[in-house]
């Protein structure tokens, strides 16, 4: 039972996130934010039915399997039946709204022409270490699992059967539990519930609820055990009902492209063709799937309580494969505030600019490269001074959204602090900016590039300062600032300009460079074009590098790779980033077929659920690692908002 890396989908709240596999296992849960802590090495489930051993729900030879959301909610649904018995049983997961809890309701059906007798099997394993151990306990048919920080309590309705606590692996694979408390300490501890007998055609229900206490807050047993009482009186069905209006409301709520309203004009849109057909509206739907599930992920992002986005929902225990990708990159986070903005999720993004964009702001007035939704600072390896200058650019973009002069004034001495940052950071501390005679101090220091493997001066970055500093002189204007310093900013975003085409233009090639350390082709290098708008989309060197990008980026399956040689998880796999980059390029060129073949293309390597991952397998079109990610999801958005959507209309 080997730990899973990609999700298959997601349910949550404004608390607590869990994930799962397509086979309806859960594999993680994060609790009280959406990227710590962390909590189940495994949950496994199962039935023991008649005289059987344990037969898990998620992985025996003889189930099938059939997944799927609730239409326009985070409801999953997974139909699992499994043949040798002809017992069906429909599993669905979803988080309360208004509450700190997980359920689990299944519906068991005897299709057989006997009499099945049914157990209901966990295995639950937590996450510990040697300074937070896990222990166990039954008390008043709760499986109550805790460590000095959380109880993590696993119950039903219906009274416990049997159970054993500590070490249970090998005892819950015959079915049967005993009972027990083995000494140990152990991650590990297994509970049975016994459903009945099912007459032949006879379904019944049943639920599993899942609550988890922080002890900071309630540290005696007997007061959480009060808690799960109160839950315990919950109307399951009920609550499910509330749960599905509370998600289609909000879908319908935001909207704001119309796509679900307007259907025939997104058919025609998105084919580029008049007369609408069976393929037109298949492409239409599964625009509309993504679409969908994009507005329902940027909740399960977002920490509500800082406004942190969490760049997507999962994390390597072990770090086998990545460095982890459940905190907030400050860039990633801008690309999505400005999807936020477009689907009217406008408060969202205020919270995360005025509250945890100015709470994580050093000193210094420059952001590390990754931070807890918290706000706590995470593992970092090196600045990215993109990330300092996007959140300036980004202020000034959600201010064109919303016109909110007040948002703008509050976010000024943060704004004003970065810009500071940036300019230091470019130049001798002993020789301070003065004129343009001291520019032969610019660029003394390097920093990583926003794709996290290379030092130097990029392209990518020099183009986020320079949107930064034009951001900052239309903040000046707009709040009227007499002691500005536009003209400064004006020198600087010039002089920023003039480096970049003396040091990463090719003169040869009359193309474009990535650094000032090699020419290496990377689709990065758009973001001089789009967003930071420092160079004419037309401009020569634009149109040669273009060309090189065609050539040497783009697949033979349409996708576009980061850049020439990414090694990367395998190496040379299509991002939808890296492809929606593209189209974004080519809206802005007017060359909308084209767009609309890489949004096609995108749209092509969502799962079946609509989530994007962060690349795909070149041949298979399949995931090839992180399902979820807010950054591809945000670059869809805006793709389609620019393609034709309410606020781009042509």
């Amino acid at each position: 039972m080997n730990k899973k890396y990609l999700n298959e989908a997601i349910i949550g709240n404004d608390k607590i996130v869990a994930s799962f596999s397509s086979k309806g296992e859960m594999l993680r849960i994060f609790y009280p934010t959406r990227d710590y802590r962390q909590f189940i090495d495994c949950m496994h489930t199962g039935i023991k039915v008649n005289d059987s051993a344990i037969i898990y729900l998620h992985e025996d030879i003889n189930n099938i399997y059939e997944q799927y959301y609730t239409e326009d909610t985070n409801i999953l649904n997974t139909k699992i039946k499994n043949t040798y018995f002809n017992l069906s049983i429909l599993q669905t997961d979803f988080a309360s709204i208004s509450q700190n809890i997980l359920i689990k309701k299944l519906i068991f059906t005897n299709e057989n022409t006997i009499d099945l007798n049914v157990n209901f099997l966990i295995y639950s394993k937590l996450l510990s270490n040697s300074n937070n151990m896990i222990g166990a306990k039954i008390e008043n048919n709760i499986l109550m699992q805790y460590s000095h920080d959380y109880t993590y309590c696993i119950f039903s309705k219906t009274p416990i059967l049997n159970y054993r606590l500590n070490n249970s692996k090998e005892e819950i694979k015959t079915g049967i539990l005993k009972d027990k408390d083995y000494i140990g300490m152990a991650e590990d501890s297994a509970v049975s519930f016994d459903i009945g007998t099912l007459k032949p055609g006879e379904s019944k229900e049943f639920e599993i609820i899942i609550y988890i206490n922080n002890n900071e807050e309630k540290y005696k047993f007997d007061e959480i055990i009060e808690d799960v009482e109160k839950i315990r009186k919950i109307d399951i069905n009920k609550e499910l009902n509330k749960v599905e209006k509370y998600w289609k409301n909000y879908v319908e709520k935001h909207d704001r492209l119309e796509i679900l309203t307007k259907k025939e004009k997104w058919q025609k849109l998105i084919t580029g063709q008049e007369q609408l057909n069976e393929n037109t509206y298949e492409k239409y739907m599964q625009m509309r799937n993504v679409y969908v599930r994009s507005i329902l992920l940027f909740p399960l992002l977002t920490n509500s309580e800082t406004g942190g986005l969490s760049a997507a929902i999962e994390v390597d225990e072990k770090m086998d494969k990545s460095g982890r990708y459940s905190y907030c990159w400050p860039r990633d986070a801008v690309f999505v505030t400005k999807a936020l903005d477009i689907l009217n999720m406008k408060k969202e993004t205020t919270k995360f600019y005025l509250k945890f964009c100015k709470e994580t702001q050093s000193k210094s007035g420059m952001w590390e490269q990754r931070f807890y939704t918290d706000r706590r600072l995470a593992p970092c390896w090196g600045y990215q001074i993109d990330e300092t200058a996007s959140i300036v650019y980004g202020v000034y973009e959600h201010y064109k959204e919303t016109n909110d002069k007040e948002f703008l004034k509050q976010a000024y001495p943060m704004c004003k602090n970065a810009i500071d940052a940036l300019e230091k950071f470019h130049f001798t501390s002993s020789v301070p900016f003065t004129s343009q005679e001291n520019m032969k101090n610019f660029l003394t220091h390097e920093s990583y590039d926003l794709w996290e493997m290379h030092e130097g001066i990029h392209l990518y970055s020099m183009s986020a300062i320079y949107a930064a500093y034009i951001a900052m002189i239309e903040i000046e204007k707009i709040i009227e600032n007499k002691n500005n310093d536009i003209e400064k900013l004006e020198i600087l975003s010039k002089e920023i300009k003039e480096y970049c085409r003396e040091h990463l233009w090719n003169k040869e090639e009359r193309t474009l460079k990535r650094s000032n350390k090699d020419s290496i082709c990377d689709i990065s290098m758009l973001g001089a074009v789009t967003p930071f708008n420092m160079i004419e989309e037309s401009e020569k060197e634009v149109l040669n590098t273009i060309e090189k990008m065609n050539m040497t980026l783009r697949t033979y399956t349409g996708g576009y790779i980061r850049f020439e040689n990414d090694n990367y998880m395998g190496g040379n796999n299509p991002w939808p980033i890296a492809t929606l980059w593209m189209a974004l390029y080519n809206i802005k060129k007017n060359n909308k077929e084209e767009a609309r073949k890489q949004v096609d293309f995108v749209l092509r390597t969502a799962t079946k659920h609509g989530f994007l991952a962060e690349q795909v397998n070149n041949e298979t079109m399949q995931a090839k690692w992180v399902i979820g990610l807010g950054w591809s999801h945000a670059m869809l958005i805006i793709a389609l908002k620019q393609l034709g959507g309410k606020y781009g209309e042509e």
